[in-house]
């Protein structure tokens, strides 16, 4: 971090913040990058791929800034951040954590990603759902963290806007191709939009870190892009003759550390070079 920045020693807050970016790119890299070599024609599956390597950049930039924030916390300050048997031994060494560390050494509990992220790809259908939900979230979400006074995440930001812009592009496009394609591409398109619609109610719910960071100037307020994403939501679902799910229960907990039986799969084959060999890099 800059030592001239606003914030030159981050609270947890901040990193909580910091850490549910990572994770949440990280577990969808992850998801998208579970396509390489499956995909349904070559130039999709490279240009999945490609997507999921844009995820994987964006999780490692944001992992290396959270471990410069964690090693900036004071000592006793450090001790309940994580509950991870791993990541505490490290701490009592005194050693600082880096990117490697926060990514394969956390257990489940620790991840703050959304719970949408990490539902399986099931179909391509399932795939496209998913990613243009968080793409027009993240769309809306990376063009307001631009103006955060904190600059890493500003910077961030900025570079991610390129890549995600193209990333909604993409998706948006898919879900036009199968909504409006055959009897068969529509009702799979339709399926996946009804199963996965409960879980981008948490996209836009608020929690203690949400608060504070938006009262600091840091975060994002999640509820006035609400209205932004869902007019994009309605525009493409739309034109792709896909009905908007009736409004119901949503689904939550993933960002205080609550998740699908999911999580713990990908988590185990991402982790496990990493634990049975400890010390391997990126």
């Amino acid at each position: 971090m800059d030592p001239n920045s606003q914030f030159p020693i981050p609270n947890s807050r901040q990193l909580d913040y910091t850490l549910r970016l990572a994770d949440g790119a990280l577990i969808l890299g992850h998801r998208l990058g579970e396509w390489c070599g499956h995909g349904p024609i070559l130039e999709q599956d490279i240009a999945l791929t490609n997507t999921a390597l844009d995820h994987l950049g964006r999780a490692r930039s944001l992992y290396q800034y959270a471990a410069e924030q964690f090693n900036q916390m004071p000592a006793d300050a450090k001790k309940n951040v994580f509950t991870s048997v791993s990541i505490q031994n490290i701490i009592n060494t005194g050693a600082s954590l880096d990117e490697d560390d926060l990514a394969y050494l956390r257990d489940g509990w620790d991840f703050r990603n959304e719970l949408l992220l990490e539902q399986p790809n099931i179909d391509w259908a399932y795939t496209v759902a998913r990613a243009f939900f968080y793409d027009a979230f993240n769309y809306f979400f990376f063009s307001a963290l631009e103006k955060s006074k904190d600059e890493s995440l500003a910077a961030i930001a900025e570079k991610s806007l390129k890549e995600v812009t193209y990333h909604l592009r993409w998706s948006s496009e898919w879900v036009v191709r199968l909504g409006d394609g055959t009897d068969e591409s529509h009702a799979r398109m339709q399926q996946a939009v009804n199963e996965l619609w409960m879980y981008t109610g948490e996209l836009f719910a608020m929690n203690d870190t949400d608060t504070a960071m938006v009262s600091e100037g840091i975060g994002v307020d999640l509820p006035a892009i609400k209205p932004l994403w869902t007019a994009r939501i309605r525009a493409v679902l739309d034109e792709a003759t896909i009905n908007i799910p009736a409004e119901a229960w949503m689904q939550k907990g993933g960002r205080e550390g609550r998740h699908s039986e999911h999580l713990g799969y990908i988590l185990a084959e991402l982790q496990f070079m990493q634990r049975a060999y400890p010390g391997m890099e990126w």
